[in-house]
Formats: C-alpha cells, structure tokens, sequence
C-alpha cells in the first residue's frame, strides 16, 4: 500500500468516530499539517470528506453512496431483513447480522431494541471473536485446523470476569457451538450485556451470517435472555432456507 493512500484511508477512519480538526488529524497521524491538508483536498474534491463552518472535517457524501452499494451487495442481508425485523418486533430486543471476513467479524445489519436502554453498536463494527456469541458462532464452523490456527491468533483482551482467557478454553467453546447451534455471551464482553447468536447457512450448508439477540440486564435477566432462543434459531433457519439450505440434505 502506498504511503499516501494508507493516510488517506487512516484519514477516513478517524474521522468515522467523528469531526476532526486539521491540528487533530495531523496529530492522529504524526505527520505535518500541510501533508494532510493536501490529503483532505484531495478527498474533499471527490467528496469523500467535507468541511463545515467552523473547519472541522467529516466524512462525506460519496461514503454514504458506497456503504449503500457495498451493503447492497451482500446478498444475505437482504434475504435475512423481514426474518429479522420479524424478530425485533416479535422480542422487541436488539437484533444483528454478521459475517466473518478478512479475519473478524463485522456487523452488516441492525434492528434496534424498543426499549430506552440499548446496546452501542453500529452496521460496520468489528466485534471480538473470542467474547461474542456471533464471533463463537461464526467460527465453530471452520474446518478444525482452521478453528486452531484462528485460536492462536487471537489476542485475547479480557474485557470482563467472564472473559475467554486462552486459545484452549476459546477451543472448547467452539466445539461446544458446533454440537449445540448456538453460542452464547454471559457477560463476557460487555458486564451488562447478554447475547444469544445463531447460524445462517447457504445451500452449501456452511455458515455464511450469525444472527443475534442482544439484552441489557437492566431489560432482562440471563434467565430469560435464554427464554428467547427458540424464536432467535427459528428466525436464522428461516433465513437458511431462503438461502436454499436444506438440513435434510445436510
């Protein structure tokens, strides 16, 4: 990758996390003003990025118009959306779709709870794979030797108590996935979040989505959170089978 496009795309992903200052983004990337000045010229003329009246700079209009395309482009997306928000409506709880690429897991749908409490998260967010339920899910179905050379790989962040700590036990969890279908975060990557993840599978019959439920415990408890997975595997089958998976035949 070349010097100049790396910075420009480091550019793109501070100003994800909001508007930035040209001394911001100078200091962000520990070069001088007038390199990234160039840079921000550049992207400000193809609309990548724009800057408002009081010379702050924010992502731009050409952005919103490739995450469109890009998530149009994902074909299971739009076969999950009324299984999905069927879901949501039918819990009234935050619902998610995944997918596994370049290595992590990335949210490509969201359905927001109804309640005033609800789960920081964004369609683009990469999530842990050792401490999520749709991480777990989506890689309990890698062939074995996979499984293990993504288990010591991982760099394993304890975010809590309940925390993954090692490639060993992580192991552990994805067989126990695999044989269930389903996995499950007790509070493992946020205290107050628990979350239940379930498999979407092509005709082939490998997994190719996780779909979740996330719950605050302040909504509701562990127990219940629990209640919610038959409708949460019913909805990612439905799914399955609009992708052409037949489970007779699996």
């Amino acid at each position: 990758m070349s010097q100049s496009l790396g910075r420009g795309l480091a550019i793109l992903s501070e100003l994800a996390e909001g508007g930035r200052s040209l001394d911001d983004l100078a200091e962000h990337l520990g070069v001088h003003k007038t390199t990234v000045l160039r840079l921000l010229r550049a992207l400000e003329d193809k609309r990548f990025v724009y800057r408002d009246p009081g010379h702050r700079y924010h992502l731009g209009s050409r952005l919103f118009a490739l995450s469109s395309r890009a998530l149009e482009q994902r074909g299971v997306r739009g076969t999950a959306a009324p299984h999905l928000s069927r879901l949501n409506e039918a819990t009234g709880q935050t619902v998610h779709l995944a997918a596994y690429e370049g290595g992590e897991a990335v949210y490509i749908d969201k359905y927001d709870s109804r309640h005033p409490v609800r789960m920081y998260s964004r369609v683009g967010l990469r999530v842990p794979l050792h401490c999520t339920a749709i991480g777990k899910v989506l890689l309990a179905d890698l062939p074995e030797r996979e499984r293990r050379r993504v288990a010591e790989t991982i760099e394993y962040t304890r975010f809590t108590a309940n925390t993954v700590s090692g490639p060993e036990e992580f192991l552990a969890h994805l067989s126990r996935v695999a044989d269930q279908g389903y996995a499950v975060d007790h509070a493992e990557h946020e205290t107050f979040i628990n979350c239940l993840a379930a498999p979407i599978r092509d005709a082939s019959g490998a997994v190719v989505a996780a779909a979740s439920i996330s719950v605050p415990d302040v909504v509701l408890p562990y127990e219940q959170v629990l209640g919610l997975l038959p409708d949460l595997v019913a909805a990612a089958r439905a799914v399955s089978a609009d992708c052409g998976w037949q489970p007779a035949r699996a």
